[in-house]
């Protein structure tokens, strides 16, 4: 036992609660309890007694077992090594458990997260000089994490002072020195102090990780999915979430993203999904290759998997396992995206821990500050200016399960107020076979035009306007359907049919996108804004035609609209051309309908 460790005794045990009897705990830090040595943390004090919720079964624990102290809060390892890893949601490793405890976690079994006998290549910050000031952020040296990700090694938050040391290039363990920086005394009585740094560094997974300042996003996500890019926007550095009920693809939305999106890098907390969700997940993506580097996808990529049958406390820890991961990154100037599998799992571990702390429930049982949590963890995404580093960011996007599709239920009411964008699944859609299955009437996204600044400089000037339109057919496709549903078509004028047909080649032809389609799996912008100039096109183009009286059965009977329906699984993202050709096929069709009619006209 070290110095900052204390010895105390199990009072009590309730479920995951334990009540123990521990002079000079503190709140938040971090216990072993019982002859297994369960992992908790105190959340609440009473006098000398305290009140811990641990992260495994208590099962078998009895009072009078003994209770430590460990003398720090739940804490992150954050170094070189975290790429490519797969942790549980308390950051163990659980390839290495697997080895060591095999199909199932042995209750008690402790592992670091970061493996302390491999050596990584390091080289100094050259620009650093033996005697300069330095502090948080500072950018000591760097380290080739994976073939794509330069490590840079940070000085910690809270460290400010004299490098009086730094050590050459060469190959280190993580735990070996690397630097020494003269700490100045807090008072003109008080003496200085040396530092040691190594190559990683702990840090409290509830506390935000400090940076420079604050900035707005300038720059989309892109994902490939075209419902997202081009309909309901996310910037980097953005809060975002996908809320939906079961079977309506939320995990598949989420898995797009991740193994498409243009970040830097991606970290993905399955926190309380089902086991066969995450095994999908944990088989799939080590087989994947990242479409912008050709490298695999894993070397960029950080697993937390936290299945609803492992301990329903350790859901709540995940979430700030990944945050404090992805924040580690951004420090370093990347652009993170967090995935987060899901929100309301998270939201009924904390009901549960209220419930047997016997709080007092509010909406639906859940605690009173269910809304400022989710707030606190969905403010720490966004995009900033590091201290060393230049900009990073972290986009969070959640996604909600509602019972029954509720949207109007605690988690994702209070989520809806919170984030910037909102891209709401049906089940109708899905029922319906279209996926993504994302409602295009209740999504929403903050994000236009500050995307649509990026959208008009790198593609198109015309994106929005575009968007814009494609949005308003989609409307009124919704208000003629209830007409179609009550009455039939027979009662809808050409023009209104032909803006049903115009609003489901939007449907059909641009927002569904197969998943399992090897070529429509990923779209380019460009890819993106061809399908969809191409689609309104048509409709602007038929609908001048049926003000010269062309009846709207014979554009309906058009060939070339099929083609149109298969056209974004025919061409993959460097054919734009052909999709463009494809248009000017059916503008000359359009012409040859039109002169004709131009002929009859005249002749009568």
């Amino acid at each position: 036992m070290t110095e900052t460790q204390r010895s105390g005794r199990v009072r009590e045990i309730n479920g995951p609660i334990v009540t123990i009897d521990l002079p000079g705990v503190r709140s938040g830090e971090q216990v072993k309890i019982g002859e297994l040595g369960l992992i908790g943390e105190v959340i609440s004090l009473r006098g000398e007694q305290a009140v811990v919720q641990t992260y495994e079964s208590t099962d078998g624990v009895r009072p009078g077992e003994p209770a430590i102290g460990l003398g720090w809060p739940l804490s992150a390892e954050l170094g070189p090594g975290l790429l490519g890893g797969i942790f549980d949601g308390v950051q163990r490793p659980l390839e290495k458990i697997a080895i060591e405890s095999g199909d199932y976690i042995r209750r008690g079994l402790a592992l670091p997260a970061l493996d302390r006998s491999k050596q990584w290549e390091f080289e100094p910050n050259t620009t650093l000089e033996l005697g300069a000031q330095i502090g948080t952020g500072t950018v000591l040296g760097t380290v080739q994490e994976t073939a794509t990700i330069t490590h840079k090694i940070l000085v910690p938050p809270g460290i400010r002072g004299e490098l009086s040391e730094l050590a050459p290039a060469g190959s280190y363990d993580i735990e070996s020195t690397i630097a020494q920086v003269r700490v100045p005394g807090q008072g003109p009585n008080l003496p200085g102090r040396s530092q040691r740094l190594s190559l990683y560094h702990r840090w409290p997974v509830r506390r935000p990780r400090p940076y420079s300042k604050r900035d707005d996003g300038i720059s989309p996500l892109i994902t490939g999915q075209r419902v997202i890019d081009s309909f309901f926007p996310q910037l980097k550095g953005g809060k975002g979430a996908v809320p939906g009920p079961f079977g309506a693809g939320k995990t598949v939305v989420q898995q797009q993203v991740a193994r498409w999106s243009n970040a830097d890098i991606v970290i993905y907390v399955g926190c309380g999904e089902r086991g066969n969700e995450l095994v999908d997940v944990l088989e799939t993506f080590p087989q994947l290759e990242d479409p912008y580097t050709g490298r695999k996808l894993m070397e960029k990529t950080l697993l937390v998997a936290n299945t609803s049958n492992m301990p329903v406390v350790a859901r709540e820890a995940s979430i700030y396992i990944g945050l404090t991961m992805a924040e580690y990154y951004r420090d370093m100037g990347y652009d993170v995206v967090m995935l987060a599998d899901s929100t309301s799992r998270w939201a009924e571990a904390l009901r549960e821990v209220s419930g047997r702390l016997g709080q007092m429930p509010v909406e639906e049982g859940y605690p009173a500050y269910l809304a400022s949590r989710l707030a606190a963890v969905y403010e720490r995404a966004g995009r900033v200016e590091t201290y060393d580093a230049g900009s990073g960011s972290v986009t969070l996007i959640g996604a909600v399960s509602p019972p029954g599709g509720d949207f109007s239920e605690p988690v994702t009411s209070h989520t809806k107020d919170i984030i910037e964008t909102f891209w709401a699944l049906s089940k109708e859609l899905a029922d319906a076979r279209h996926y993504p299955s994302i409602d295009w009437v209740t999504s929403f996204s903050a994000h236009v035009h500050t995307a649509a600044e990026w959208w008009h400089e790198q593609v198109d000037p015309s994106w929005e306007q575009r968007r814009g339109q494609a949005l308003g057919l989609l409307a009124r496709d919704a208000e003629l359907s209830r007409i179609v549903n009550l009455v039939g078509p027979e009662a809808l004028s050409d023009t209104q049919r032909w803006e049903l047909e115009g609003a489901s080649l939007v449907k059909e032809g641009v927002l569904q996108q197969s998943a399992l389609d090897e070529i429509d799996t990923f779209c380019s912008p460009r890819k993106q804004f061809a399908l969809l100039d191409l689609v309104l096109a048509i409709y602007d183009q038929g609908a001048d035609l049926i003000a010269l009286g062309v009846p709207v059965s014979e554009l309906q009977n058009m060939p070339q609209l099929a083609k149109v329906r298969r056209c974004k699984s025919m061409y993959n993202s460097d054919q734009v051309e052909s999709i463009r050709a494809l248009g000017r096929e059916i503008e000359q069709a359009f012409e040859t309908i039109r002169l004709e009619y131009a002929k009859q006209a005249e002749h009568s």
